[in-house]
């Protein structure tokens, strides 16, 4: 497994997503494997924690919504491999859900140190909430951290997605709380005299650096 060295020991975004390549229980996985296709990479502290399987069972029952938007999912703890194929059997098991995306065994702690992900504050050895999105191209695009107490929200990640895809499409910003079908924010003008045309443009008009549409 290799992982880029990030200059400031964080991910940044809007910059290349480092690099790795690791065993899931999928097989051999690396971040090129996924060039073409928006990726969430998402960690968990541990396999067998109670927090954990909800999220996992969340992720899992909305991967097909994922890979509607072209968009794969790719889990990651510093636990085995044996460990993770165990825990998947146990969750298919007890709460009869399959989970269908491959999950990193990162024993080594390489892509979670690449990925910003070990915070000594929140855990000795385990890699913290962290949830990555990836565009096509391999830019990091988005990343949200989360406290080791409570879970994440699967449907807000695929909201952002949603989000970042309609703003790639359109040269669009999203308001707060957006969702597909919602007015969408025009970016303002640039130039004083754009400030001056804008209210004449056809938009829906609060303030020249403000004026919204529907797509």
């Amino acid at each position: 497994m290799q992982a880029n060295e990030q200059t400031y020991g964080l991910p940044q975004l809007n910059a290349p997503a480092p690099h790795f390549k690791a065993q899931t229980t999928h097989g051999e996985r690396s971040l090129n494997d996924y060039r073409g296709q928006w990726l969430v990479l998402f960690s968990h502290p541990a396999d067998f924690t109670p927090v954990c399987t909800t999220e996992f069972i969340g992720f899992a029952e909305r991967a097909e919504e994922f890979k509607k938007r072209n968009c794969q999912l790719l889990g990651l703890s510093i636990d085995s491999l044996f460990s993770h194929l165990a825990w998947t059997k146990n969750i298919h098991e007890k709460f009869g859900v399959e989970i269908p995306f491959p999950i990193i065994e990162d024993l080594k702690m390489e892509v979670a140190s690449a990925y910003g992900m070990i915070h000594p504050n929140a855990a000795d050895t385990s890699a913290v909430r962290a949830t990555f999105l990836i565009d096509p191209e391999g830019i990091l695009r988005a990343m949200v951290y989360y406290p080791m107490t409570n879970g994440r929200s699967v449907d807000e990640f695929l909201r952002l997605l949603d989000a970042l895809q309609t703003s790639d499409e359109h040269g669009v910003a999203t308001p707060e709380a957006w969702c597909p079908g919602q007015p969408v924010i025009v970016p303002p003008p640039k130039t004083s005299e754009g400030m001056k045309q804008r209210e004449g443009e056809g938009y829906d008009y609060v303030d020249w650096y403000f004026s919204r549409k529907s797509l």
